[in-house]
């Protein structure tokens, strides 16, 4: 447990966030996919990443890993595995759960990817073996209840015509769409379910980056052909937009001011779009070559905001809404419910616990500004839970995190960090 200590005096600070962990393990992945070395710099270290590197090497893949530099050295053996079967513990990331069905389908052996509790009963990977099987891969889960661990007996990956609903999870379409260039054959995904995917979007500029091509016709049907193969280079990841939330937060819920370094408006990461949100709240958005600087405002305002395509950052908007001036209405992200945990009820439950009066619907929530109580914060093992409530600290005694350590899945060093916000 940790105890937040509120703010006492006008925030201003300069905060550096790692790597995206959604550039990060892509990268990883299509590097071990081209031919040669390629490095991957200012990446993550995480439980994520290194979930998904310590696979691939199981895989056959060789990387060298430099923390302090934060760089990884990926020998890709050309879109072929060279292991004639392994399993595979991802623990409870669901980009590498998901990436890494898909990927071994290359190779040619019995394959078994298994990870934590919340991945083998709450994180669905039903439709994308469906998918996988329309397409001629023998891929199913094992207790046959659409979750891990899943079992891939792959005899190469043919290719051809699979249709694939993304409603619970856009990762399924990256990870078809990430070892497609490998394929026997041309490969045509049509796609149902989908919204906006500013995810896909991060997909599809790592494959380019790496030599890529993907004909995208409205996110709705995607054909790449076969015979492609990714070039290996030196790649840099940008900081995560999804972790730089929770220091934007802080300076709107602070009246302060924060600067996130080295991340732009421009970038494929669809949780910059935050920054809209926090703009209509009130704060002030300054860009910079430096990076991105929010001032926050006397008071922030209410607002009801359609959060699909940005759903990361529905938690730092839970957050911080007790203390808006009006009621938060947060819509359409029951895709949430199938993540780390159920976040919609996460909130609704931890938010309730501080005296906040919030109304729980099917695909979001309702929070009123209201005074609030102190209590520790559950995180139900979930790293968003313990980044965003610990917001709530800054403007009020007594906040108290449990299971602080969850964080270490995308940012290993958050509370670190969160404190330089006192300096």
């Amino acid at each position: 447990m940790i105890e937040i200590q509120p703010i006492r005096k006008p925030l201003d600070a300069t905060i550096t966030v790692p790597g995206s962990k959604s550039y990060t393990n892509r990268a990883l992945l299509v590097a071990a996919m081209a031919r040669g070395v390629s490095t991957l710099t200012g990446a993550l270290f995480s439980d994520d990443t290194r979930y998904m590197s310590a696979s691939l090497r199981k895989l056959g893949v060789e990387i060298d890993a430099d923390e302090k530099q934060t760089t990884f050295n990926v020998h890709g053996n050309g879109g072929s595995i060279p292991v004639s079967g392994a399993e595979l513990y991802i623990g409870n990331s669901g980009t590498t759960s998901r990436s890494l069905t898909a990927y071994v389908s290359l190779g040619h052996g019995k394959f078994v990817i298994d990870g934590d509790e919340p991945m083998r009963h709450g994180r669905p990977i039903f439709d994308l073996l469906g998918a996988l099987r329309q397409i001629g891969v023998s891929a199913r889960s094992q207790f046959e209840n659409g979750h891990l661990p899943v079992i891939v007996e792959a005899n190469g990956l043919t290719g051809g015509k699979t249709r694939l609903d993304v409603s619970k999870s856009s990762q399924f379409l990256t990870a078809l769409l990430l070892i497609a260039p490998c394929a026997k054959n041309d490969m045509e995904i049509e796609v149902v379910g989908a919204r906006e995917m500013p995810y896909i979007d991060i997909t599809l500029a790592v494959m380019e980056a790496f030599g890529g091509q993907v004909i995208n016709e409205g996110y709705k049907y995607f054909q790449i052909e076969s015979g492609q193969q990714y070039q290996p280079r030196i790649y840099n990841i940008e900081p995560d937009a999804s972790n730089a939330s929770y220091f934007f937060g802080a300076a709107a819920l602070t009246g302060g001011r924060v600067t996130v370094q080295h991340l732009h408006l421009d970038s494929a990461q669809g949780d910059v779009q935050f920054l809209n949100i926090l703009e209509q709240m009130g704060c002030q958005i300054t860009v910079s070559d430096a990076g991105i600087t929010v001032t926050g405002p006397r008071q922030l305002k209410g607002i009801d905001v359609d959060m699909r395509a940005i759903s990361d950052t529905s938690l730092t908007l839970a957050a911080i809404a007790p203390f808006a001036d009006s009621k938060v209405t947060i819509r359409n992200i029951e895709h949430t419910r199938w993540q780390e945990t159920d976040r919609i009820h996460a909130m609704v439950t931890e938010l309730r616990k501080l005296g906040v009066p919030v109304v729980e619907h099917r695909d979001g929530l309702e929070i009123s500004p209201a005074p609030i109580t102190p209590a520790a914060i559950d995180t139900y093992e979930d790293h968003r839970m313990a980044m965003a409530f610990a917001l709530v600290g800054l403007k009020v005694p007594g906040i108290r995190i449990n299971d602080p350590e969850c964080v270490s899945k995308t940012f290993p060093n958050y509370f670190e960090a969160f404190e330089e916000l006192y300096t």
